[in-house]
């Protein structure tokens, strides 16, 4: 999920509407699409969008131009999954077009996708990776076992996480849907690799222990991730900071006039 494009999830084909369509067309089009909204085109260009809200708002237009907005939040195909889904999330938008270099219509993303996207994640698939890098790299053996673990042991390696990411892990603990994080056991030390979010929100929860996929090593080494953890300050998962950050390259609003 931290490495999808935006390019990977959207889709492609794109239903759109004119700024001169009637307005009676545009609702049969959302009752025979089950969609509460389209982007407006003018040739190539996207020009504006309209929604049903739109609509109700002006019940006397008889064509799209009279009622669309026409300031659209956009992203781009390179733009990180998880970063638009961000902007989604702060701005309460269900889609966003997305553009290329030159703010042409080349797909749409939506809370749907997103929600798909993260159906898609594997976290055992996730585990196998590291234990391989971790035998590579350390030339050690590894063994996994999947228990809950006391929140307090466990020593973070993130310094930063983003609200609403961790509003959402906060949601899924609440309804018991969280996956588990991902944790290296290393002598007496549970040093967290993954799931830095859900963690943060068990605490804030007054959660004491937290479903893991725990990594045994049979070596007590110190990880190179723990030395940066070290030097960030961190020893407990209180120390994580929730932070804003900047949207800059991940969406715009573009305007038509």
């Amino acid at each position: 999920m931290k490495n999808a494009k935006v390019k990977d999830y959207m889709s492609s084909s794109v239903i759109t509407v004119r700024p001169d369509q009637r307005i009676k067309d545009v609702l049969k089009i959302m009752w025979e699409t089950n969609h509460d909204g389209f982007p407006v085109v003018d040739g190539d260009n996207l020009v504006g969008i309209i929604t049903s809200r739109d609509i109700l708002m002006g019940l006397d237009a008889t064509e799209v131009r009279e009622v669309m907005s026409k300031e659209v939040m956009v992203t781009f195909p390179e733009t990180n999954l998880v970063d638009a889904a961000r902007v989604m999330f702060r701005k309460g938008f269900s889609r966003l077009p997305v553009v290329d270099e030159n703010k042409r219509l080349v797909g749409i993303i939506t809370n749907t996708d997103v929600i798909r996207s993260h159906i898609e994640r594997v976290t055992p698939g996730k585990v196998k990776k590291l234990t391989e890098s971790l035998e590579k790299l350390y030339d050690i053996e590894t063994w996994v076992e999947r228990v809950k673990v006391d929140i307090d042991k466990l020593l973070p390696t993130q310094n930063r996480i983003h609200p609403d990411e961790y509003q959402g892990r906060e949601y899924e603990l609440k309804r018991g849907l969280a996956e588990p994080i991902i944790v290296i056991k290393a002598g007496e030390r549970h040093i967290l690799v993954d799931g830095h979010h859900r963690a943060l929100a068990a605490t804030k929860l007054r959660m004491k222990r937290i479903e893991a996929y725990v990594i045994h090593l049979s070596k007590d080494i110190e990880l190179g991730l723990e030395k940066t953890a070290k030097a960030m300050g961190l020893r407990s998962i209180r120390d994580i900071k929730v932070v804003e950050d900047s949207e800059r390259g991940i969406a715009e609003i573009i305007r038509s006039f």
